[in-house]
């Protein structure tokens, strides 16, 4: 009897310590991708840029600098420095305007045309700041993707 109290009594210990700890503050990689590609009709296009924090913290995402290709043609460049803060496993979107180049153009415009997905790849980095934290880190993104003729809504991909 007294040996099970004894074992009762460890396990209840072990319980409370492990509670002592709190939540586990992780930090993941983020992601990036594009969300929306609305071709203007100046030719510039508007870039719905999905970042997501897989993190278990918020995050404060200060710079982005993605390249964007379409296909095997180059697009440009999504840069910024949103300074956009991201609560813990969740998502925000920023959009982005993009002056494409003349090959991008024709890969879009031939994807709409013939309601067709357009294969893209995102390759560069996010800079990151973890909450509570003084110093920002640098996330590499990789990301290759589709996006396909919206039903309904001339000019957009997603």
């Amino acid at each position: 009897m007294r040996w099970t109290r004894g074992l009762a009594l460890a396990a209840c210990v072990l319980l409370l310590a492990a509670c002592i700890g709190g939540p586990v503050r992780r930090v993941s990689e983020p992601a990036a991708r594009i969300q929306q590609l609305t071709v203007r009709a100046d030719g510039s296009w508007s870039a719905e840029l999905r970042i997501e924090n897989f993190s278990s913290i918020p995050m404060v995402f200060d710079r982005y600098d993605l390249a964007l290709s379409l296909g095997s043609d180059e697009a440009g460049r999504l840069q910024g420095t949103p300074a956009l803060s991201i609560g813990p496993e969740s998502a925000d979107v920023i959009v982005v305007e993009l002056r494409p180049s003349g090959a991008a153009k024709l890969a879009v415009a031939d994807a709409l045309a013939g309601g067709r997905s357009l294969t893209y790849t995102l390759k560069g980095s996010l800079d990151a700041t973890p909450d509570e934290a003084k110093k920002s880190r640098n996330f590499a993104i990789d990301r290759s993707s589709a996006l396909s003729p919206a039903p309904g809504l001339p000019g957009v991909l997603r």
